[in-house]
């Protein structure tokens, strides 16, 4: 066994010194890495620019703006909307009393809207800015203005800030 390793050892010897490594065989070598060094990178750019749109195609479809239209406030001609949870401007959660559950907000699409529950009955004309994203009550023989800044609006769901920093979360009927 001994011998057989020393054999094999002299027959490599012998053999790798015939072959020289010539200048050609260095230019193939770094040709062969720099070629796949050309490959990885433009592999690289492509996978990276593919990520790239990928995250901007997922941004884009986002839920985005969510200040709706005056259409989604009073629907086709009334929509009834019911408070279902109040925030305090220090962000804590307010406990609906009774009365204010029984509350609502009724839209119509002529610009009137009626607020009441029980025995009370407010009404006014209301006026949506989608680009300042800004809902106005005017009550009725009242000098009084109520402003808004609308967090969130969808065909069910309405979320309102007022300007004392608490807000408000209104659910369609």
């Amino acid at each position: 066994m001994q011998r057989r390793y020393q054999l094999r050892a002299s027959f490599c010897r012998k053999h790798s010194s015939r072959r020289q490594t010539g200048a050609a065989d260095i230019y193939m070598m770094y040709n062969y890495k720099t070629d796949k060094m050309k490959k990885t990178t433009w592999k690289n750019y492509c996978q990276t620019l593919l990520f790239g749109l990928f995250a901007l195609v997922l941004v884009s479809c986002g839920s985005g703006d969510k200040a709706g239209s005056e259409a989604m406030i009073s629907g086709k001609s009334n929509k009834t909307w019911t408070t279902s949870k109040e925030v305090n401007a220090a962000g804590d959660k307010e406990k609906l009393s009774e009365d204010e559950k029984a509350q609502n907000l009724q839209f119509y699409a002529d610009g009137r809207f009626a607020m009441g529950g029980g025995s009370s009955l407010e009404t006014g004309t209301w006026l949506y800015d989608p680009s300042g994203k800004r809902l106005s009550l005017q009550f009725t023989n009242q000098n009084v203005t109520e402003n808004f800044d609308v967090l969130k609006l969808t065909d069910d769901e309405m979320r309102l800030k007022a300007e004392d920093g608490s807000e408000m979360l209104f659910e369609a009927e």
